[in-house]
Order: structure tokens, then sequence, then C-alpha cells
């Protein structure tokens, strides 16, 4: 009976090891400076690793399958893929010249990529290795945004100043719509009616009905103290319950938490210089900032509004991502 109780026991803490291993979070964030990526440890809240890659690392995602990063190495011009348990680049896949910001579809084997040099949305095919299509686009394509059902593809255009609409399986525009200067991020909600884009040197956010494209809103900013040009949107983050959004300010370095019933701004959020991207971890109780200027990430307690710690990773950091 001692032999049995022991043996159970043993695969209960087995299977609680598993579990807590298995429940991990790991934050990795794109040096663009450093031609580096920086791994966090986000329990610790520590930085554990600091990766070389390519030249110029800017937009980041993970694969369908949780192992695989996706690293938009721009002046490469290509996609490095790296294991994430190994740290290992094992791959790179085409991407058109200069890729800026990229969003893996639904299915998970399509990677649409921004090419700010030529004008142009790369769809890549991650299995084969090569490039499906290429859609023109405006000028300075940036900002990435796919509908949850992977029908319609958003893409900004900074020099343009228009959000396009793409018809992903006719690969072509179907709608254009003109915004505020110089657009550079672009996300929809978790339902897919609404799709915000941030544009930085207008200072403003749009939101737009994804069905008929009209612009329901637009959303300006102020913060006491701070002159209106240093208040830039960039990166966003919507809260999947469709109650918050987190907008970061560029060189206000804040973060805007607004509330999306009244679209009022709720509080804002002080962390590093010129804060660039956000992420979610996987229950979205915390968000992640890149700090351009400062070379550091923020923790933030979503449910506290509240910057737990700021982490020193390498130069410029710029995109960033959880793997759960």
């Amino acid at each position: 009976m001692k032999i049995i109780l022991s043996q159970s026991l043993s695969l209960s803490l087995l299977l609680l090891l598993m579990l807590s291993v298995s429940s991990a979070e790991t934050v990795f964030v794109s040096n663009e400076k450093d031609n580096s990526i920086s791994v966090i440890d986000a329990d610790a809240m520590k930085l554990i690793k600091t990766v070389k890659v390519g030249q110029r690392p800017r937009g980041l995602a993970i694969g369908k399958n949780n192992r695989y990063l996706y690293i938009c190495t721009s002046d490469d011009d290509h996609i490095e893929v790296m294991d994430m348990d190994t740290y290992e680049v094992v791959a790179h896949l085409p991407s058109g010249p200069d890729p800026e910001l990229m969003i893996l579809n639904p299915a998970g084997d399509l990677l649409y990529v921004s090419n700010e040099d030529d004008n142009t949305v790369t769809v890549v095919d991650i299995a084969k290795k090569r490039i499906k299509n290429e859609i023109p686009v405006g000028v300075e394509p940036e900002g990435m945004a796919i509908s949850p059902d992977g029908k319609t593809l958003v893409n900004t255009s900074e020099t343009t100043n228009m959000a396009h609409f793409i018809d992903t399986a006719k690969g072509k525009i179907v709608a254009n719509v003109l915004v505020d200067a110089r657009p550079r991020f672009a996300v929809f909600n978790r339902t897919g009616e609404h799709v915000w884009v941030s544009s930085e040197v207008g200072g403003t956010v749009s939101i737009i009905d994804s069905q008929s494209q009209e612009i329901l809103k637009t959303l300006t900013f102020e913060i006491p103290g701070i002159r209106s040009e240093f208040i830039q949107p960039v990166g966003m983050a919507l809260t999947d319950d469709g109650k918050t959004a987190f907008i970061a300010l560029g060189p206000a370095n804040r973060i805007a938490v607004v509330n999306i019933a009244d679209y009022k701004v709720e509080k804002f959020l002080l962390v590093g210089q010129r804060v660039w991207q956000l992420a979610f971890n996987h229950d979205q109780s915390r968000l992640y900032s890149t700090n351009g200027v400062s070379n550091d990430v923020s923790i933030i307690d979503v449910n506290k509004r509240k910057v737990l710690k700021s982490i020193t990773v390498g130069r410029y950091p710029w995109g960033v991502v959880v793997r759960n």
C-alpha cells in the first residue's frame, strides 16, 4: 500500500511540475539597433537571454504551434525563424524588401508581410518557404491586421495615409479609407466588427466599421504638461471582453487606457521613453510595452492599471510577443 501511495504521489508531483512548466510565459523582444532578440522570464520578471539575429529586427510573430518565432530582419530582406526551445535560427523565409510588420493568418500557414521599400504586402507560404502572392498597396506600408475569420486583411500605408482593406481570397484591395497622417498600426477587435488604426503624426486613432469601411470615431489625446506634437499613437492592444483599449503614445512616454464603451481615456500609464509596441500575455492580466529610447520593457498589471517593473533589454526595442 505504501508503495502504491508513493507512486501515486510521485505521479501527482510530476503532473504538477509539468503543468507549472507548460504555464510559464516567455517574452520575446526585437532590438532594432543591436540585431538581437531579448528573452524575458515573465514569472521572474528578468532578462534571461540575448540572442543574436539578422540586421534590424522589428516585427515579430509566433507560429501556430507555439514553437517558432518569426522575425522581420528588415535590412536582410527576409524573415528569420527561431526555435524558441533552443533559441537557434533554424530557417529563413522570403519576404520582399525591408519587411517591417507581419501577421499570421488564423490557419497558421500564411504570413502577411508589409514591405516598406516596394509598397507591397507579401503573402508567404510557411510550409513551402516561398512567396505565394504580392499585393500592391500604398506608399510605405506598415500596420497589419487580419479579421478573426481570416477573410479581410488591413494594411496601413504611412505616406498615403490610408488603411487598405484587402480580400484575402482574391488578394486585392477592395476599399481604401483615408485616415490621419502616418498610420502605423492596425488591430481588429475580437468580433471583427471594428478596426482600430493609429496615426502617429496625426495624433489620433480611427475606429473603422469593417463592413461599411466608415470611420465611426476618431480618438484624440490630451496630457497635461505634454505638448501635442509629442503625443504620437503607435501600438495598440484591445481586451477580448471588448471593454478596454491600451494605446502606446510614443514620445509622450505613456500608454492611454481607453474605456471602449464611451471612448474616454480612463488613465495614462507612465512607462519608458518612446513607447512603441504592446503585447498581452495569455489571459490578458499583463501587458508588455517596448520603450525604444530608454531601451527597456515595461510590465503592466492590466487589472490594477499599474506598471509593475521595467526591464533593460537591447538598444531600440521594437517588437514584442509573449509565448505562453
